[in-house]
Formats: C-alpha cells, structure tokens, sequence
C-alpha cells in the first residue's frame, strides 16, 4: 500500500504539470474573434521562461506534499493502528484561516483582471488585499500553533502533532516564497509610472501560485481533520 501511495503522489504531480501546461500554453488574447492571428502580437509565439518555470515547481511541489500525505498515512497505519498515534481536536481558528487564505486567493484573481483590464488604481488595491490577507493568514497558523501547546494536547513525541507542525509549516514558507515576489511587484506597482503590461506576466502567474497553495492548504485541512477528534474537547482544555 505504502508504495502504491506514494508512487500516485509521483503521478498526480507530473499530472498537475500536464494541467497547468496545457493550460497555459493557450493564448486567447492573440486570437482575432475569427481565429485568425493578429500580426500585432505575433511577434514572440514562445512560452514564457517564468510560466514554465512556475509548471515545474508546481509539479515539484504536488509530488513533496503527496508524499508528505502517503507518509502521513503510513505513520498512521491504517490497517495496524500505531500505539503511540494520538488523534487531537484541530484549533478552530483553523477554519478562520482558510477563510483569509480563500479571501487571499479572489483578491489577487481581482488584481489579475483588473491588469488584464489596465486598471492601476484596482490593481493596486487588490494586490494590497491579497498580501494582507496572505499575512493574516500566517499569524492565524502561528496561533494556531499556540493554542495547541495551551491546550495540553502538544506531545513531541506524538507523531500526530509533528505531522500537524510539518503540514502547516511547509506551506507557510511556500507561500512566505509567494509573498516575495508580491512585495516586489505590489512595490512596482505603488511606485506608480509603470505599464501593466509590464507586470502582467508576473501578477498571472502570482495569481495561479495562491490558487494552488490554496487547493493544498483545502487538501491539508480536510486531511487533519478527517483524523481530529471532537473540537469541542480543545475548548474544554482552553478553558
């Protein structure tokens, strides 16, 4: 079982990459309403260096955290169940989470349309939300973290909890990596006298980057806690 998860963590990867290429290979914008090419934007029919690139770090990605859930798995045994394996109830705050990083994910598809759009005040605006929210998200799984170890329920020595730790600390730095290059642009873009198209590109592919770490951080959260114990056992340890 263990290798069969784990070889299907390597082929959803390479599956993601198939996805996202053949999706983003498409031009639209250089296709007249008949199909015909316009001669204005053939200039360069080449894909990207930055989109590729972005496909095959996705794919990198899909394959770490498929194998980080088939671990999760198997440390777990499902059909032996390990002794030393104790489920606990998830932080609520988890769900505000999710919240902030979906709110993340629409305002930055806003700055995406609105450059599409060659509106600067929007984009400006919507980038700003989307980094807030991204940092809102973040200080909401470091709270999180705290309220575990408050709780009582925090054992090193519990494999669950470490997984809980991994999980949520290895898709707080990727997206601590996404945050990067939107301060740089969201500084591109505050500076003002820029061209959007000169952005376009990047906002795009920023944009797929929070819609995929937002589909992960959906899987992560379901995972934890199809294997959570009663939530309402947290509070009475808070109380």
């Amino acid at each position: 079982m263990s290798l069969a998860v784990a070889y299907t963590a390597l082929c959803t990867g390479i599956a993601v990459w198939l996805l996202l290429a053949w999706k983003f290979s498409a031009k639209p914008w250089q296709l007249q309403a008949a199909g015909v090419p316009d001669p204005a934007t053939l200039e360069d029919d080449r894909i990207p260096a930055a989109r590729v690139g972005l496909w095959v770090f996705l794919a990198v990605i899909t394959s770490l955290f498929g194998l980080f859930i088939a671990a999760f798995f198997m440390r777990m045994g499902h059909s032996s169940p390990v002794a030393d394996w104790k489920p606990f109830p998830e932080p609520m705050i988890l769900w505000i989470n999710t919240a902030l990083l979906l709110l993340s994910s629409l305002a930055m598809q806003w700055a995406r349309v609105s450059v599409s759009r060659g509106s600067a005040d929007d984009a400006r605006r919507a980038l700003l939300l989307g980094g807030a929210f991204s940092l809102l998200f973040l200080v909401g799984q470091l709270l999180a973290w705290r309220l575990l170890v408050i709780s009582g329920y925090f054992q090193p020595r519990n494999p669950a909890v470490a997984f809980f730790y991994l999980l949520t600390l290895v898709h707080g730095l990727h997206l601590l990596g996404g945050l990067y290059v939107w301060g740089r642009t969201f500084a591109r873009v505050r500076r003002g006298g820029l061209e959007l198209i000169d952005i376009r590109l990047t906002v795009e592919l920023c944009t797929t980057y929070w819609h995929y770490l937002l589909l992960v951080w959906i899987a992560l959260f379901a995972l934890l806690l199809t294997h959570a114990i009663d939530n309402q056992l947290f509070f009475e340890r808070l109380c």
